[in-house]
């Protein structure tokens, strides 16, 4: 019977304690995430990724337009299309691609590089 006593009374403790650590854990992840360079929220930062996953598809589908060398960033709503392509025929059509995703409200292509080489 002592044993067992001496059992709850461990468990007890091990469980207030764990519920009091729990404000404590709430407030260390709203530090963290206050921390953040941006001001995103959340549903903000998923739209973006999102948009920049769907740019990405699109560029991939798209003749004549050679997506593995072109990286898509996406903040705010805002596409940033760099790396290079063959044409400036490529470079616009990669524009105009992006800038029909729904949620795109811009496409910067200033790094996007033309290379004939390729």
């Amino acid at each position: 019977m002592n044993a067992s006593l001496i059992r709850k009374t461990i468990l007890s403790a091990a469980l207030v304690a764990g519920v009091a650590a729990l404000p404590i854990a709430t407030v260390s992840a709203q530090d963290s995430m206050s921390k953040d360079k941006t001001n995103q929220t959340v549903p903000d930062k998923a739209a973006d990724g999102w948009i920049t996953t769907k740019v990405k598809s699109e560029l991939a589908s798209t003749k004549g337009i050679k997506s593995t060398d072109i990286s898509v960033e996406t903040n705010d709503g805002v596409v940033a299309l760099s790396g290079t392509t063959d044409s400036a025929a490529s470079k616009t059509k990669a524009e105009k691609v992006a800038k029909k995703v729904k949620g795109v409200k811009s496409v910067s292509a200033d790094g996007l590089t033309v290379d004939a080489s390729k």
